[in-house]
């Protein structure tokens, strides 16, 4: 008896009306199966065609958004931040102080030093001064220069990997950043040959009649800078805000008390056994560093800048209640409003089926920037200046081996910084805040790179949601680091909205971090 042989295959015909009862019943499946020993030459036909057909695959892609001519500030800004950061400034520390060849400079080290040693003349030159004239000559070299061509210290492999992720950036090189500055920076007037970004060009269309000075131009004594619209440094107190609420020029205050055999507290002092040795270098520095005291500036000083700036307030016994003239009470609720819409964008821009609406954080972005511009006033340009030199000095310090030696740390901690071991070893032994330091770092490096774009865009002049659709997707891994780092800081997740008894319509928490880190530590002690 022959064997029969039978195949399956896909019904492709529409569904049809049977009268046949059974033929109502539920069907796991649409197949036909094909008798091959009665097949009629029409199956034998349907089975040909069915074997030669391959699936199709079918997906969804993002929508694309055109190229902004502002994105070559977003690329400017990334570079100029990271070029101040700490592992840069403990490399050229290392590289002055050890007379090594400097490696971002075609001078050598001899003649770097020298230079070094003509600026500190009219002073007393010790190894702190040198310490403070290196680091204020970092700032000077690295904190603008919007006039540097790009080129390999610009990350551009980095760069360009973060703009292919959309289709329309592909092909980013050197050439195609480049050419976007140009297009993005305006010149400044018919007599000068420098070139400033859009928003400080708006700035001097408002100050028309008053005259640009040269640098070391002596003919005029009155003009409007030309240095500070050509390369605006890139710096931003909310850095130094963040850092100091990690608790870090309060460590190098206790290790200097400790130097001065001042204790801390009635109990025994935590830093009792600190014996800094004579043989080492860092004890002539923390000398000279405690003796200039006078010359830094004062926790009020920056407290009241913090206030002027962005609304930020410190708690503690050593700033009592401040009495601001002008304070910006409405920065914090208008950035975390900011953050919450692109929070909002990014699920909506992951969502293949949807189209994005980039118009709410467009109108944020307007927002905060305004806001922000109001607080660049008085002391905007030189305390967040003079902050940062110092903050960089006392991060440099707690990183020498002589601390390391004397606070050695959780050793299997993978810190991305040298001294934030060394912070949190003090932190623990004082008793303050358990969070890491590593989460105020992050909230004063995102945050200061996020502020920077908001401030130096021309948001004003923008009326379409692309550049901002641009910006929130450039800068995406800032936003959700600053808003996971908030989280583990004050215990607020910036994603959700809380609703206000006294509103209608729900807000994001726009609580002072002060008040809320206070708060946790109240809970620290009490568990």
């Amino acid at each position: 008896m022959a064997r029969r042989i039978k195949q399956v295959v896909k019904d492709t015909s529409p569904p049809t009306q049977r009268t046949d009862p059974k033929a109502q019943e539920p069907s796991m499946s649409n197949d036909t199966i094909i008798d091959l020993a009665t097949a009629t030459p029409a199956d034998a036909f349907v089975k040909e065609i069915m074997s030669n057909v391959e699936p199709v695959q079918v997906s969804l892609t993002k929508t694309d958004t055109p190229v902004t001519s502002d994105q070559a500030l977003w690329v400017m800004i990334k570079n100029r931040t990271a070029a101040v950061g700490f592992k840069k400034f403990d490399e050229f520390m290392h590289n002055v102080l050890c007379e090594l060849e400097m490696k971002r400079n075609t001078e050598d080290a001899a003649e770097y030093l020298k230079k070094i040693a003509d600026q500190t003349k009219p002073l007393k030159v010790t190894n702190y001064g040198l310490v403070k004239v290196a680091a204020e000559l970092f700032l000077k070299q690295e904190c603008g220069e919007l006039v540097k061509s790009f080129d390999d210290q610009h990350q551009t492999a980095e760069e360009s990997d973060r703009m292919v992720k959309r289709r329309a950036f592909r092909g980013v090189s050197v050439e195609v950043l480049a050419e976007a500055k140009e297009k993005y920076l305006h010149k400044i007037s018919e007599q000068s040959r420098g070139y400033t970004l859009p928003y400080l060009s708006s700035i001097i269309n408002a100050l028309k009649g008053i005259p640009l000075k040269q640098a070391g131009e002596v003919s005029s004594c009155y003009g409007i800078l030309e240095t500070q619209l050509t390369n605006p440094c890139m710096l931003e107190l909310i850095w130094s805000y963040w850092h100091e609420e990690g608790m870090l020029v309060q460590s190098v205050n206790a290790i200097s008390r400790r130097f001065q055999n001042v204790r801390a507290g009635s109990s025994r002092d935590p830093l009792a056994h600190l014996e800094m040795d004579p043989l080492r270098p860092l004890n002539n520095i923390l000398w000279d560093y405690i003796q200039d005291e006078q010359h830094r500036l004062t926790i009020l000083r920056r407290a009241y800048e913090y206030d002027h700036q962005y609304g930020l307030r410190l708690e503690g016994r050593a700033v009592p209640p401040l009495r601001s003239a002008d304070s910006r009470s409405k920065f914090l609720e208008s950035f975390h409003n900011l953050l919450n819409r692109c929070a909002a964008f990014f699920k909506q821009d992951d969502n293949t089926t949807v189209i994005s609406d980039g118009f709410p954080v467009l109108n944020a972005l307007k927002e905060t920037h305004l806001i922000l511009t109001e607080g660049g006033h008085n002391q905007y340009g030189d305390l967040p200046w003079t902050a940062r030199v110092e903050m960089l000095i006392q991060q440099w310090m707690l990183a020498r081996p002589e601390i390391k030696t004397f606070l050695p740390g959780r050793t299997m901690v993978a810190y991305p910084e040298e001294w934030m071991r060394q912070v949190d070893s003090i932190k623990k032994l004082y008793g303050w805040s358990d969070t890491p330091v590593m989460h105020y770092r992050d909230l004063g490096v995102f945050g200061e790179q996020l502020l920077l774009g908001i401030r130096f865009g021309n948001w004003n002049d923008i009326s379409e949601a692309d550049s901002a659709k641009n910006w929130v997707r450039f800068w995406r891994n800032e936003i959700q680091g600053y808003i996971h780092a908030y989280r583990a800081v004050t215990g607020v997740d910036l994603t959700n909205s809380a609703v206000n008894a006294n509103i209608t319509s729900s807000a994001v928490n726009a609580t002072l971090p002060s008040i809320l880190i206070r708060e946790r530590m109240k809970q620290q002690k009490v568990l």
